[in-house]
């Protein structure tokens, strides 16, 4: 008896060549656990770099109620794959689940997928409860838990959205590149003694960039230098002549002039990038239209937004799946009655990054509704937790605009007035006591 079959509490022995069959003991007679099966015929997918094991688990024809388990190796270049589909199409499989390896499992689900029902799941659901691990428990694990429905299959977008959604993942990182040397200059003109950076938001603005262009070839009078700003930034003239005395070498001009050009050539990638991620978001001019009004949410956001969700709600049965999917909603961490630290579970991080921003954006606005409520949270629950609701409210309202087509409809600053006014005089009268005062409500004449 192999290894593997030890492991799984099989009987039989394994064929030559990479194949083995046997017959699994350890269930029930099927008769007793028809209930439990979903499907009789299924297959598990071990995933590799170099190879995979699939598994087959199909009623034993030898004795009732066993399970008979195939399992072989293949390689995981395209002609291999195919050579899988047919194997697996020849053993009329009904469900076929494999994890989400690494990008291991790309080829191999994009290549199955229009022939099979595969199911994707993700690794960590699986984990506390795989037992002994090796590559051919693995597999039978896979397709014991696709026959009895332990898993669900994840969302895998179409080949338009993931093609939009790298799209919009390489333009974060340009950004993330040109942020960064931007970074780099700013430090080089440290070196030099000018605080630059000190009196200009931006140094690679309209304002920074004459002044920095004017440097490197050659210009040093810091009046003529300062008096090339534009717009707001005159007014910071007198400020600027001081913070530009410092010592700019041959040396600095050197490299001030590679840091504008890395700037340029990363600008100019993204705009290659705005113009195809434009080109392949015509059809989603509505969608975008009332995600922008959502606080927060600009045209970059609701591009992300759709690249990460594909736009079509239907995928999410409600906008608290979408939230649990993004991983912005509250854990549930109780044992024996007591409720523990319930963190938020690990989502998608590109959405997860967005809707953090954004909720920064939208509780500026004291006079909002968002803004209202996570002052009232934040001072019970401090402001880490209120910013994380926050953004659990602005992942409802993409659900809702995105599900209905119809634009965000804020619901005001004096939501939690008029929703309870006995609890806003009650606070109020809580207030005025501490104070030594009393006050009387009288409603208004008509």
């Amino acid at each position: 008896m192999s290894d593997s079959a030890i492991s799984l509490g099989l009987s039989g022995a394994p064929a030559e060549h990479g194949r083995s069959t046997w017959e699994e003991t350890t269930m029930p007679r099927l008769q007793d656990v028809k209930d439990e099966v979903i499907h009789l015929r299924s297959a598990g997918v071990d995933l590799g770099k170099r190879f995979l094991l699939a598994c087959v688990r199909v009623p034993s024809a030898k004795r009732t109620g066993t399970w008979s388990l195939e399992t072989e190796r293949f390689g995981t270049t395209t002609a291999e794959v195919r050579r899988l589909l047919a194997w697996l199409l020849e053993r009329r499989v009904e469900v076929v689940v494999m994890e989400a390896t690494s990008d291991y499992w790309r080829g191999v689900y994009y290549l199955l997928q229009p022939h099979l029902n595969l199911m994707l799941v993700n690794p960590a659901h699986l984990k506390g409860i795989r037992g002994r691990k090796t590559d051919p428990s693995d597999a039978a694990f896979l397709a014991r838990a696709g026959a009895s429905g332990m898993v669900m299959a994840s969302f895998v977008a179409d080949r338009d959205i993931r093609e939009l959604r790298d799209l919009t993942r390489r333009r974060t990182e340009l950004v993330r590149a040109a942020g960064w040397e931007a970074q780099r200059l700013e430090k080089e003109l440290e070196d030099t003694g000018m605080k630059v950076s000190a009196v200009l938001s931006d140094v690679t603005g309209a304002s920074g960039r004459a002044i920095l262009e004017a440097l490197v070839h050659g210009e040093r009078d810091q009046a003529r230098l300062a008096d090339l700003t534009r717009g707001r930034a005159r007014n910071k003239i007198p400020a600027l002549i001081d913070a530009l005395d410092g010592e700019f070498t041959d040396h600095h001009a050197f490299m001030v002039r590679h840091y504008l050009d890395e700037i340029d050539r990363w600008k100019s990638l993204i705009a290659a990038f705005d113009a195809r991620i434009a080109h392949l978001l015509a059809d989603h001019a509505r969608d975008m239209e009332v995600l922008q009004t959502i606080p927060g949410i600009g045209r970059l956001g609701s591009e992300i937004i759709i690249a990460e969700t594909g736009g079509d709600m239907a995928q999410f049965a409600s906008a608290h799946h979408l939230a649990s999917w993004i991983g912005v909603c509250p854990g549930q961490n109780e044992s024996a009655g007591v409720s523990k630290s319930g963190r938020t579970r690990p989502g998608n991080a590109n959405l997860k990054r967005l809707l953090g921003v954004a909720a920064m954006v939208a509780i500026r606005n004291k006079d909002s509704y968002l803004g209202v409520f996570f002052r009232r949270l934040a001072a019970r629950r401090g402001g880490k937790r209120a910013l994380v609701a926050v953004m659990h409210k602005l992942v409802i309202a993409i659900w809702h605009v995105l599900h209905d087509h119809e634009p965000y409809r804020d619901l005001g600053a004096d939501h939690f007035t008029r929703r309870d006014p006995e609890r806003a005089m009650r606070r109020m009268l809580k207030e005025a006591n501490s104070l030594g005062l009393t006050i009387r409500f009288d409603p208004i004449p008509a």
